[in-house]
């Protein structure tokens, strides 16, 4: 049954052009071809990826995260058996009943019991030294790759000329540069998806599985079909942003508002100019118009086209999204990510709180010394003022 399926999947006709056999494709005269085979090398290379990554973030980033003055912080909650109970086992969001018959059975304020349930949401929040981490991993991972990708693709004719994509395809022999270029952008996504639940969760959390898979299907299907030159212009497309991005998060987890905002510009501009203008008005010219003038269409270059339209829908997505956080910066002066849960806004909140309760505290200290609130004596009979 297995065999039986393999000789299906592997069948000529989906893969290549008609008259094209995979005999045309063995290596010969010292010239190396694509092998479904190789990808097997991205599977260690991502677990490779994932040590690297935890020294990285270990030795690199959470020394640079702390000197720009982010610590570790410990959130503590005062115990409380009843409320734990009820926010492991019914909901952490009560509702306005909830809160007020867990107030009269704690012998608390509902206002209490809302700030309990606030600090014990956050409590499970992922730490901004957490996501200064991830960040800046990220950041070190697209400037390298991107480098990479200039390095190996500079002198190559087909990054000038879209015509040399498609000239003698698919008898195009494998470079050494496409190879490690391909596997360690491959090796990156595996390592993406296998660090998916344990990594920092936003609301785009299926846009994202579905992201990691279409890129992985994509670089695979591509890989085996010998579609390693249009491949090459792909990547380098889509990382070229990204430094931008996860740079601005970096400088917003530190507090470096005005970094971070110009930062999200740049990022931005390059965004709408790579995905939404060269990518759907070069990449796709060149994967979908460019080939009917060397073949006929077959199963490949049908499904090829199909993956990019879906990335290129994503790419909508997220555009759209970050349209939204420039309308927030442009009009509202700050920058914030649509895409993270709501308990951002409670951890601030829950912050305000705690500073008025403290400068609250020390007015009454201040009062019943005899103080005032710029701790300067207060004339007898006026403490009522």
């Amino acid at each position: 049954m297995f065999w039986t399926f393999k000789e299906w999947f592997w069948l000529e006709r989906f893969w290549l052009p008609p008259t094209i056999k995979w005999s045309d494709l063995e290596d010969h005269d010292g010239l190396v071809y694509v092998k479904p085979s190789h990808l097997y090398m991205t599977i260690p290379c991502a677990f490779l990826l994932l040590i690297i990554r935890r020294v990285f973030e270990k030795f690199v980033a959470s020394p640079l995260a702390k000197s720009f003055g982010i610590k570790e912080t410990v959130r503590k909650v005062t115990p409380n058996t009843v409320l734990e109970n009820f926010f492991k086992h019914s909901t952490r969001q009560p509702m306005q009943t909830d809160i007020y018959g867990l107030a009269k059975k704690c012998n608390l304020t509902e206002r209490q019991v809302e700030r309990w349930f606030r600090s014990r949401r956050n409590q499970e929040r992922p730490s901004r030294m957490k996501k200064f981490q991830e960040a800046c991993w990220r950041f070190a991972f697209y400037l390298v790759i991107t480098v990479a990708g200039i390095a190996f693709l500079y002198d190559k004719p087909w990054l000038y000329d879209l015509w040399e994509v498609w000239n003698g395809y698919p008898k195009q022999p494998l470079l050494l540069s496409q190879y490690w270029y391909y596997i360690l952008e491959m090796s990156f996504y595996w390592s993406l998806l296998f660090r998916l639940g344990f990594d920092v969760k936003r609301k785009d959390f299926l846009a994202h599985i579905i992201h990691h898979l279409a890129a992985i299907s994509l670089m695979s299907f591509s890989w085996c079909a010998n579609y390693i030159r249009s491949g090459t212009l792909v990547m380098i497309v889509h990382d070229v942003a990204d430094i931008w991005l996860e740079s601005a998060k970096m400088f917003s987890y530190a507090g470096w508002t005005q970094t971070c905002n110009t930062l999200f510009f740049i990022f931005s501009a390059i965004f709408f100019i790579s995905r939404l203008i060269i990518f759907p008005f070069w990449i796709l010219y060149c994967t979908l118009i460019l080939p009917m003038y060397y073949l006929e269409p077959f199963f490949s270059y049908v499904f090829l086209n199909l993956q990019l339209m879906i990335l290129q829908v994503l790419h909508l997505y997220w555009g759209y999204y970050i349209l939204k956080m420039l309308n927030r910066c442009i009009f509202m002066k700050n920058i914030q990510d649509v895409r993270s849960d709501d308990e951002d806004y409670e951890e601030e909140e829950e912050e305000e709180e705690e500073e008025e309760e403290g400068t609250k505290g020390k007015e009454m200290d201040c009062l019943k010394n005899g103080l005032g609130a710029e701790r300067h004596p207060i004339p007898n009979g006026q403490h009522g003022c």
